[in-house]
This record gives C-alpha cells, sequence and structure tokens, in this order.
C-alpha cells in the first residue's frame, strides 16, 4: 500500500499573541507526519513559519515557547512606563523598539543552523522561479512605495542580494505594528533610497493564494493557511481595542474602514472556491493582540486549540481525499 503524500505548503496568518495557536496548528500538523516544503507568514504568522521553514519539529517548537518570554516583547527604550511608551511614539514612531525579538529571534534561528535566506534556498527547480526558489517567505508593508513586499523574493526591488539578508531581519519587518513597533527601513546601496518598512498585515494579513500556480496546471501538492482572526463583522473585537464601547458614529466608521484595511482584502479571497477547504481557523476569543501578560495557563490554552483545530482539519481533510479517491 502506498504511502499518502504528507507535503503541503503553509500560509499563517498575522494575530500578535492569538499566534500561539498557530504554533499548536503546526505542532499537531507535525506530529501527524506533514512535512512542508515552503511557508509564507505574516507578524506572528511570520515568526512561526521561520521555525517551520527551518526544518523544527514539534519538540523543537514546544521549547522554542518555552524559551519565549511575551512579557519582555514590548520593549521600552527607558525603564519608565507610559513616558517611554509616548517619547517613543512622538520620536521613533513606534511605542516599543521591537529589538528583543529579533535578538531572540536570531539566537534561536542560530541554533537551527539559519541566519541568512541562503540558508532556507530550496534544490529544487520543480515549478517555480529562480528567485523564489526559498522555503520561507515572509509578508511587510513598504509604506514609502505602497506596496507589499514578499521577501526575500524582493529584496532585489532594493539592489540586495536575497541570499545576504538575515532571516531576523525579514520576521522583524513583518512584525512592525504600525504605532506598536518601531518601523524598519530598507536602504538601496545603489541609489541611497530609503523605504520605510511596516507589518505585512496593512496590506496581507493572510496572503493564502501566495503559492497558488498561474498556469492552469495541478498543484504538487496542497497549501493550507492558519487564520487566527474570525470573519468581519465577527472579528471587529479582535481588530479593534475598544470595540463594544459606546461611540460616535464617525469613530465607528473609523474602527471599521481600518478593519476592513487589514482583513477586508484576505477575507474577500477567502470566498473564492475551495479556499476555506484549506483553511483552518483557530478560535482565539478572549486574548487580544498586543496582550503580552497573559498566564501559562492561557498560553497552553491557545497552543492546545490549535492542536485541536489541525486534528479535527485533518481528519475531515482525509475523509475528502478518500471520497475524491474512490
Amino acid at each position: 500500500m502506498t504511502e499518502p503524500d504528507r507535503r503541503a505548503d503553509l500560509v499563517l496568518e498575522g494575530g500578535g499573541v492569538k499566534g500561539l495557536g498557530t504554533a499548536g496548528v503546526v505542532m499537531e500538523l507535525l506530529d501527524a507526519g506533514w512535512t512542508f516544503p515552503r511557508v509564507a507568514g505574516t507578524s506572528v504568522g511570520a515568526l512561526a513559519a521561520a521555525f517551520a521553514a527551518a526544518g523544527a519539529d514539534s519538540g523543537t517548537f514546544r521549547d522554542v515557547l518555552g524559551r519565549l518570554d511575551l512579557r519582555k516583547i514590548p520593549d521600552r527604550d527607558v525603564p519608565l512606563p507610559l513616558l517611554s511608551e509616548s517619547f517613543s511614539l512622538v520620536a521613533r514612531r513606534g511605542a516599543y523598539a521591537g529589538d528583543w525579538i529579533r535578538e531572540w529571534l536570531l539566537r534561536e534561528l542560530d541554533g537551527l543552523g539559519v541566519r541568512t535566506f541562503a540558508d532556507l534556498r530550496r534544490d529544487d527547480p520543480g515549478d517555480d522561479p529562480a528567485d523564489h526558489r526559498y522555503r520561507l517567505v515572509v509578508m511587510a508593508t513598504d509604506v514609502t512605495n505602497g506596496r507589499l513586499l514578499r521577501l526575500p523574493w524582493d529584496y532585489r526591488r532594493f539592489g540586495l542580494d536575497p541570499d545576504a539578508q538575515l532571516v531576523a531581519d525579514a520576521v522583524r519587518m513583518s512584525l512592525s505594528i504600525p504605532f506598536y513597533f518601531r518601523p524598519c527601513t530598507l536602504r538601496n546601496p545603489d541609489t541611497g533610497d530609503v523605504a520605510t518598512i511596516v507589518d505585512g498585515g496593512v496590506l496581507s494579513n493572510f496572503a493564502i493564494e501566495i503559492f497558488d500556480r498561474t498556469d492552469g496546471r495541478a498543484p504538487r501538492w496542497p497549501t493550507f493557511g492558519v487564520r487566527l482572526l474570525p470573519d468581519l463583522p465577527a472579528g471587529l473585537g479582535d481588530l479593534v481595542p475598544f470595540y463594544g464601547l459606546p461611540m460616535l458614529p464617525s469613530v465607528r466608521l473609523l474602527e471599521q474602514v481600518v478593519a476592513t484595511a487589514l482583513v477586508g482584502r484576505d477575507q474577500t479571497h477567502l470566498e473564492r472556491p475551495g479556499v476555506r477547504d484549506r483553511t483552518m481557523t483557530v478560535d482565539t476569543a478572549g486574548t487580544s493582540i498586543t496582550e503580552f501578560g497573559i498566564g501559562p495557563d492561557e498560553r497552553r490554552r491557545l497552543v492546545e486549540q490549535g492542536r485541536t483545530t489541525a486534528r479535527d482539519f485533518l481528519e475531515s481533510w482525509t475523509a475528502r481525499v478518500d471520497e475524491r479517491s474512490d
């Protein structure tokens, strides 16, 4: 009897602390024997994607999570609450530096033998253009030029060699929640032009289509997506901090516009035939995106919720595959 092919590309949505649910999904898929030729992610999804692309197994994911101190992620420039955030927001365009998570990621990936994108090259000419042959793709937003960046694919737009760029730097760019973390920059060494880079979720928080073929041929393996945010309008409370409180109609409209800008494009794509069938949505209600002070019980709940979501999905996916093969 032929062993089933358990290869799938992964696309992981952003969602801050809710990303613990993503880790649970990936761990469950790994335990079930799935491997990931390519992984893409936005914001915290890029963080999880980096470890999956680096070849981390379920045990490694568990160990990495154990070393991730969420409370250190919002790192102040000076140890003065509120005053530090106010100064940094005005002077440096972000309340928190974002340095701690970058240094942590550098150390953890180095332990897996990954530092630059050259370490994530794919030796599989298959169907990919030469400059797309990487195991990891990270979404970021270039607000200077108004475009979505798919790193490392788009480094050459800035005159940069993709193989020489640090994976941790790309993930840090994708994590740059506007006004929460300090934005990053990319400088073209030939022209001197500098672009400001923020969270990929500004333009695409869930790029489920990134690995889809465009030549009409069947994919070699499926693409699975992992979502953390429910559809609008139910998901407004997960995106807007003060949702539900009495607001002027104009403020409520602004909330809706911002939320739609963040997830509307991706939600529209989800309505295309077959997209939801390959997407797992983890129930992370009750935990906000920037709730970095959650305790161990809530951390375990989110991870387990991800595992449960993956188990249910795989059962349904296997049933559909069996139906098609009959």
